[in-house]
Order: C-alpha cells, then sequence, then structure tokens
C-alpha cells in the first residue's frame, strides 16, 4: 500500500476571507475641460448563496456585510422559516466565489420549502426573482395591527437620525438603508445594501434578534422607493408605518392600504406625503384641507 504523501502547512489549500464591504479604486475625473487622476470608494458586491440543509436556494448579489442577519430575515421574508428558533444552525463561509450563509432548518420547515421547488437567482435588489406565478408575485401582505400613533415631527426626528447611522453610504455615497425607529427609544437598528430588498432582509434579521425590538410598535425607515416587495417584507416584520425618502408604486399604496399600514413618503425635513392610514401620524391641530399639486 503507497502511503499518502503529508501536507505541510505551506501545501494545504488558502481559505479566503469574507470580502471587506468597499474597495477603493482608481478613476480620472473630466469636469470643465480638465482632467485630474485619483481614487474613489466603492461599495462591494459579492455573490451570497443561501443554503438549507445543504441545497441552495437562493444566490443574491449583495454587500458583504450583516450576512448573518441576512440570511435570516430573508428566511424571515420568504416565509421558509416563521421564527428565528426554526434555524438550528447557521454559518457563513467565505468560498472561492462569494459567500455561503450555510443553515440548517426544521425538517418540517425543510419539508415545504422541497414542496415548493422554488430556485432564485437574484440581481442586486432584486425581490421578486424566481416566483412561479403571477399571483405568488402580487399576493396579499400580512395584515398589520397595532395602535401605534407618532407625532409628525417624531417621525421627521426618527428619518434624521437614519442619515448618520449610514456608515457604509458615507463612504460611497451608493447604498441603500433601512432602519426601525420605536418611539421613545430611538433607532435601535440599520442595515445597508447595495440591494434596497437585502438591506430590507438584513434589517428584518437584526429586529428578529433585539429583545427591546417590539415591531408593532415601531416605523420602519426607508431610502429607497416603496415597491410591493418592500410593503410585504414591512407586513412580515409586522411594523404598522413605513417612511420613506422616495415615492411609492401605485401597487405599493394599494398593498399598504389592504395590509393596515400607514405608508408616509417624500419624507424630507420639511415634511412628508401621507398615502394609506393617516391615522396613526398626529398631524397636530392646525389641519387643513388644500390641493397640493
Amino acid at each position: 500500500m503507497t502511503k499518502a504523501p503529508s501536507l505541510s502547512p505551506d501545501d494545504l489549500p488558502e481559505i479566503p476571507d469574507i470580502p471587506e464591504p468597499v474597495r477603493q479604486v482608481a478613476r480620472a475625473v473630466w469636469r470643465e475641460g480638465e482632467v485630474a487622476q485619483g481614487e474613489r470608494t466603492v461599495p462591494e458586491e459579492t455573490p451570497v448563496a443561501l443554503t438549507y440543509n445543504g441545497t441552495t436556494h437562493a444566490v443574491m448579489m449583495a454587500s458583504p456585510i450583516d450576512i448573518e442577519a441576512f440570511a435570516l430575515g430573508f428566511s424571515l421574508t420568504e416565509g421558509i422559516i416563521r421564527s428565528s428558533a426554526d434555524i438550528l444552525s447557521l454559518d457563513v463561509i467565505a468560498v472561492e466565489d462569494g459567500i455561503e450563509a450555510r443553515m440548517w432548518i426544521a425538517e418540517e420547515r425543510m419539508a415545504l420549502l422541497g414542496a415548493r421547488r422554488r430556485y432564485l437567482a437574484g440581481p442586486t435588489g432584486c425581490g421578486l426573482c424566481g416566483v412561479e406565478s403571477l399571483a405568488e408575485a402580487v399576493k396579499p401582505a400580512a395584515q398589520v395591527a397595532g395602535d401605534l400613533v407618532i407625532e409628525a415631527s417624531a417621525l421627521l426626528e426618527a428619518m434624521a437620525a437614519l442619515g448618520p447611522a449610514q456608515t457604509l453610504n458615507h463612504e460611497t455615497r451608493a447604498v441603500h438603508a433601512a432602519g426601525f425607529y420605536q418611539p421613545g427609544t430611538g433607532l435601535l437598528a440599520v442595515a445597508e445594501d447595495v440591494g434596497r430588498h437585502n438591506a430590507l432582509d438584513k434589517l428584518v434579521g437584526k429586529v428578529a434578534r433585539l429583545p427591546e425590538a417590539n415591531p408593532a410598535s415601531g416605523v420602519l425607515l426607508l431610502t429607497s422607493r416603496v415597491s410591493i416587495e418592500m410593503v410585504q417584507k414591512a407586513a412580515v416584520l409586522g411594523v404598522p408605518v413605513i417612511a420613506a425618502v422616495s415615492a411609492p408604486t401605485s401597487l405599493a399604496i394599494r398593498t399598504a392600504e389592504r395590509a393596515g399600514i400607514t405608508l408616509a413618503a417624500i419624507v424630507r425635513s420639511d415634511g412628508f406625503e401621507l398615502f394609506t392610514h393617516p391615522r396613526r401620524i398626529s398631524l397636530g391641530t392646525n389641519q387643513r384641507q388644500a390641493h397640493v399639486a
């Protein structure tokens, strides 16, 4: 019998590291007819494979940060699990071509996942890739209750607090953020990603692990436009109020209305626009009806 050769530490394959979330790149700037050389900080974008019980279910392009929260949040918003307790183990592993979030879930949840026979391959920010029918794409969001009432000024303060907490965006000016604000407590969690859906999934994962967080008494803050998928994910989180800096789509408005979610958008330092269930926002005593183009 031939003895297998022994391997020295130098012969072992190198284990890759998780990529840094930002990278310095060379670039040339042309302005007013002149060219200058320099560098810019840009966000990294990495394939992240989400695997359950040894089977890859989704591959998403995402920022290589908060991957555990991403895996948990994605699993919750996709309905793969009902709570974090359904994930028996979760390991984040750097591989040659990206990152794997390897999860082992309860057998009954895996059986349901197998029955769906879905495989997702999502580009950046893709929230509906791989759905099997039109009905699945526009499925009703979960019903959200909660008697939260927040002052209009507090809503502006919440959005103002999100900006300074966006550390990755401060470096790159190229990523989205989602935040969870709880009146009386403040900004409890923030997540950032090159994809807006990914940022929200990461936030859902973070909030799920915060014992002091009560989604039914909080506000979801978004730096992106509000589409149907964002409302659906917010409904899974259970927040009664969404506040976004950009505009909603008409389908997002209809979905929020049916789900019982208050939707405030175009949130700026001087005000915002309300689209659904305005009862949760206290606008003060000087309310007036006027047509604004």
